[in-house]
């Protein structure tokens, strides 16, 4: 028998506002976290990347500020690596907010402070942001966090990597000890899985699928080819395949802009996203991508995590990364909720 969002404990008019967007079964991470997360208990969950996890945390967290006497303070706070990654939940958690009257807010580099800060000022019950950004606007007083009683890390595994642990224990240190505590993400090795049982009281563990499984849903193949040869092999699959949007994944910032360059040389349209460009620059990339107004979108793993391209049908690894988690993430890009993929 299926089970429907009502029997998870999901308020009405939350289920009706799904139901508006088509969203009627809930996936397996939303029907084993839900009700875990309605019970104030802290959570690891593991799923695959496509999911639905942003739903898994997002609908019981706004049903239970709701609930909540709230004063413009922040009450959950979700963290996130990326600006890209911070915008899907921001763009997610809005529609399915959109029948009550919280107010969520989203801060991240790249974009101006003042207007965040001002967003702030008018309250935020729901407060979703990167690590960097958040402890710029606690620094600046602009928002204050210690009466926060719910906290979330979304792609806990790059959050937990040492490159943003020095940023998140300035935060933890400024939430209260008594909170609610999740942690989710498509992979979690075993010295991330350590730091996280102390950032948390008897967490309940969720796991969807084996750890660091790539999604049955992507066909995998692989080319042997010379160095020399990869562009050329990849102009060549594009226009003999006709693939109308392919992302491809390279291992340098560098790396991306000359590719995107050469393809345009090849007749490709081609557009490249990394960490030097601006927030805007990545956006309109991203948007152009998704219109179909460029064929290949060439990024580097800062827009790995957090893409949410509806239909997009191939990814190539035109540089392998360092890390398997990695690998698993970029070919999530793909192959996303039920659809079939190749990489």
């Amino acid at each position: 028998m299926s089970v429907n969002f009502a029997d998870l404990g999901i308020e009405q008019q939350l289920v009706d506002t799904l139901s508006g967007m088509n969203i009627v079964t809930p996936t397996p991470v939303q029907e084993k976290s839900i009700p875990h997360v309605l019970e104030g208990k802290d959570l690891l969950a593991a799923a695959q990347t496509g999911t639905g996890k942003t739903a898994a945390f997002g609908l019981p967290i706004i049903q239970s500020v709701q609930q909540k006497k709230r004063n413009g303070a922040p009450q959950a706070l979700i963290l996130v690596p990326t600006r890209e990654l911070a915008q899907q939940v921001m763009d997610n958690l809005t529609q399915y907010a959109a029948n009550t009257d919280l107010k969520i807010v989203c801060v991240y580099g790249g974009t101006s402070i003042g207007v965040q800060k001002k967003k702030l000022e008018e309250g935020a019950d729901i407060l979703i942001a990167t690590p960097g950004r958040l402890l710029d606007h606690l620094f600046n007083g602009n928002v204050i966090i210690a009466k926060t009683g719910i906290l979330v890390l979304d792609e806990a595994d790059r959050m937990l990597d040492m490159g943003f642990w020095p940023d998140l224990q300035r935060v933890l240190r400024r939430l209260p000890q008594d909170k609610q505590t999740m942690l989710f993400s498509a992979t979690f090795e075993k010295r991330i899985k350590t730091i996280a049982y102390k950032l948390m009281d008897s967490p309940v563990e969720v796991e969807v699928s084996p750890a660091n499984t790539t999604a049955e849903t992507v066909k995998q193949l692989v080319y042997p080819v010379d160095k020399k040869r990869k562009r050329e092999l990849l102009a060549y699959l594009i226009g003999s395949r006709n693939w109308q949007q392919v992302l491809v994944f390279t291992k340098t910032k560098q790396g991306s802009d000359e590719l995107a360059k050469e393809l345009k040389l090849d007749g490709i349209k081609a557009v490249s996203i990394n960490g030097d460009k601006s927030q805007g620059a990545r956006q309109r990339a991203l948007d152009e991508f998704k219109a179909g107004k460029v064929r290949a979108l060439i990024a580097t793993d800062v827009a790995a995590r957090g893409l949410d391209i509806q239909e997009l049908e191939q990814v190539v690894n035109f540089d392998m990364p360092f890390k398997a988690e990695d690998y698993v993430h970029r070919i999530g890009r793909t192959g996303r909720a039920g659809k079939s993929g190749l990489a």
